[in-house]
């Protein structure tokens, strides 16, 4: 999508970027079959927003929901399991976890060794893929190593057990350079799918605009001051004030995740992360 149309689509008021949503996601029940696709929920704002969307478009439409899949990485903090949770009894869908129990029955705690040896064929296929070459690494989930065994390769194997043909995920243009590329269908390979996005066109803003103006559960973090959530022994807030009261123009939103993370995004979107 040119630049000129990405900045048109991000200039429409809140209810025109609820309505191309909605359109992106009537386009894709158009083009599969609910119990292909599947939902990537990770208990944050955009992705509550996201699945309120589709369940927005499936009531109106008498459309079946598609599978809802939560990546648990090995290191959630305990607000976003209760969140996702208490969402999935109070808006009627079965959560699907998604997780590389192959890599989990090994560790007990963050930092503890995993030995290459001891996984099994298809992770280590992974690590090569990635040009690991060690004999052991720190379970980190939100290293290079980590977050492609830990969300990646977890999301990789949903896809397949599932037969999913379609993912719909929460991102959104303004979130990270390497996302500012995306387009709202997107093919992938390794497995084959397509990912699906929504919210490109949303800003953090919008986000919090809708969320208020739809009155859309979110995750009591937030309130907290954490402004982007990720794994629990990685994400700090920066600030005390709740997220949507803070500078959204001046200060990243990403700002308390792991950088060195956050730098290499681009290479483990290549490899797979939405």
């Amino acid at each position: 999508m040119g630049e000129n149309m990405d900045e048109k689509l991000m200039n429409l008021p809140l209810e025109k970027k609820v309505e191309k949503a909605e359109e992106v996601i009537k386009e894709a029940y158009e083009k599969f079959e609910p119990e292909e696709m599947a939902i990537a929920f990770t208990g944050g704002k955009d992705s509550t927003l996201l699945l309120w969307l589709v369940k927005r478009v499936c009531d109106k439409n008498n459309y079946e929901m598609p599978n809802v899949m939560f990546i648990n990485e090995g290191d959630v903090f305990e607000e976003i399991w209760d969140f996702v949770f208490d969402l999935s009894e109070k808006w009627g869908f079965e959560l699907k976890i998604a997780e590389n129990v192959d890599v989990l029955r090994l560790v007990k705690k963050i930092g503890d060794p995993v030995k290459v040896r001891e996984l099994n064929e298809f992770n280590r296929q992974e690590l090569k893929k990635i040009g690991f070459q060690g004999d052991e690494f720190p379970f980190e989930p939100e290293s290079f190593v980590g977050n492609h065994l830990m969300k990646t390769v977890a999301m990789k194997m949903f896809i397949i057990d599932n037969g999913i043909k379609a993912l719909f995920t929460g991102i959104r243009w303004d979130e990270q350079e390497a996302r500012r590329n995306e387009t709202y269908f997107s093919p992938r390979d390794d497995p084959e799918h397509t990912r699906i996005h929504p919210i490109l066109h949303f800003t953090e803003k919008d986000v919090w605009d809708a969320t208020f103006k739809y009155k859309i559960p979110f995750n009591k973090l937030y309130a907290e001051g954490y402004r982007s959530l990720g794994a629990k022994s990685t994400t700090k807030k920066i600030d005390d004030r709740p997220a949507w009261e803070q500078d959204l123009e001046k200060v990243p939103e990403r700002a308390g995740r792991r950088q060195d993370k956050e730098g290499i995004m681009k290479r483990l979107r290549d490899l797979g992360y939405m």
